[in-house]
């Protein structure tokens, strides 16, 4: 623990990265996370980099069609959801759901500290929701 926060944050990610994709196997982790979006939401419109190459594969696939998706799509999310359930799991053995939500609660405002874009200065109430969804 030597280390500082944006050590382990990078170190994290590109773990996470590496793990979730031997995970999924035939869908990396930024298409998946297209998936997901367009099942919840039907959007795909999300602040990372290499979306618009994972939609154009999803595409290709039949997964999706005009941000929505198909039925071959609604079949794969189905199959890969059960997958990242049991990824999510393995990540976070050994950390309580209070760590979880105290963890992103940190780095979200961290985040906002940081974040010129926000009207609300960090730290000035409830302005922020955290979701107990894991990686």
């Amino acid at each position: 623990m030597d280390r500082p926060i944006g050590h382990w944050l990078k170190h994290l990610d590109n773990l996470l990265e590496e793990a979730m994709d031997q995970a999924l196997q035939s869908t990396t982790r930024r298409e998946w996370q297209v998936l997901n979006r367009a099942a919840q939401e039907s959007t795909y419109t999300m602040p990372f980099t290499g979306v618009d190459e994972a939609v154009e594969r999803l595409a290709v696939r039949g997964w999706l069609a005009d941000g929505e998706l198909t039925d071959a799509g609604r079949a794969a999310h189905e199959e890969i959801y059960q997958k990242v359930g049991r990824f999510r799991q393995k990540v976070l053995e050994g950390v309580s759901p209070q760590e979880y939500v105290a963890t992103v609660d940190v780095l979200h405002r961290m985040s906002a500290n940081l974040d010129h874009r926000r009207e609300a200065p960090a730290g000035s109430g409830d302005d922020h929701a955290v979701k107990t969804v894991a990686p």
